[in-house]
């Protein structure tokens, strides 16, 4: 064995764990950022749920720097974790403000992570929804309806599998539901 070469492997081995734990750490916190970003939507406190998203935002330009030296960094999964949750937190939060469903703009953010993060999405509209009804706020109800229709007929064109697949069901059973809410609201009319 050439020594010189499994030294430089071992090298490499310590850099990629060593900085594997700086990446958990921060994936960790900006999830508990978007976490509590989308907490913050869900009682239309916007500033704090927006700065939450910026501050999560911070950390994911650190470790796309982290990650230039070590590209496999990208693949972790706790860093795709808390993209994923970023996605959701983001989406919901642009809903809520501008009626849109848009694309996230950054670069990291690969086509797995921004549908999970989608199908993710549509639970929040359905929470959502259940406070609209709530309030008796009846119209907001059917527009969050019309809605997660649009992104499942946008979902049912795709042939997702493996992960997406168990994403795509619990976006499909989120209709579910808020076809159930619209239900019971039509009988209370």
């Amino acid at each position: 064995m050439n020594n010189s070469y499994f030294t430089k492997i071992k090298n490499d081995f310590e850099t990629y764990d060593k900085k594997r734990r700086v990446v958990i750490g921060s994936s960790n916190e900006a999830l508990g950022l978007s976490k509590r970003a989308i907490f913050a939507f869900h009682r239309d406190h916007y500033k704090e749920g927006f700065d939450n998203l910026k501050k999560a935002e911070s950390i994911f330009k650190k470790l796309e720097k982290l990650s230039v030296s070590v590209p496999r960094l990208r693949h972790e999964g706790s860093w795709r974790a808390a993209l994923e949750e970023y996605v959701e937190a983001k989406l919901f939060g642009t809903f809520l403000k501008s009626r849109k469903v848009e694309e996230i703009r950054n670069r990291q953010i690969d086509t797995e992570i921004f549908l999970g993060g989608l199908c993710d999405f549509t639970g929040e509209l359905v929470r959502r929804a259940v406070k609209e009804a709530t309030a008796k706020n009846y119209k907001e109800v059917e527009t969050i309806k019309k809605n997660i229709e649009q992104i499942m007929q946008n979902l049912i064109k795709l042939n997702l599998t493996g992960y997406l697949r168990t994403k795509y069901d619990q976006a499909k059973n989120n209709l579910r539901k808020i076809e159930e809410i619209m239900y019971e609201l039509s009988l209370r009319k």
